[in-house]
């Protein structure tokens, strides 16, 4: 009897058209019916480069995660230097972390901006 590591190793080495004649010879062969999502899973191989490259992340979106009791008022400062905020506004924000403080920027620009605000003690994240 085949192992389960043996049966997968195999059906990873099948291409995409012997592995549709197995999946029809299990479905008749236990009279199932094998979904879409399943199918397309099963015919992908998990050992081979994926086919799509990833493509380089040109847009970032900066969160102020959270600060220093202490350093509120200079955040404060810098959320409004980088917002133009009035201050409730910029003090609304401040008092609701994590919050995004710019989104959809470039990556010099994100960088610029989340090392204005660690340097007044924020704690900040670019995604």
């Amino acid at each position: 009897m085949l192992t389960k590591e043996q049966i997968v190793e195999a059906i990873g080495q099948m291409s995409v058209l012997e592995l549709v004649d197995l999946i029809k010879a299990i479905e008749d062969k236990f009279g199932v019916q094998a979904s879409a999502p399943i199918a397309v899973a099963a015919a992908m191989p998990t050992t081979a480069a994926p086919t799509e490259e990833k493509e380089e992340k040109t847009s970032f979106d900066v969160i102020v995660v959270s600060y220093p009791d202490n350093a509120k008022l200079n955040v404060l400062k810098v959320v409004r230097e980088l917002t133009n905020m009035q201050l409730k506004e910029a003090k609304d924000f401040v008092e609701s972390l994590p919050k995004p403080i710019k989104e959809g920027v470039s990556k010099e620009e994100a960088e610029q901006i989340k090392k204005k605000l660690e340097e007044v003690g924020a704690k900040v994240e670019i995604k």
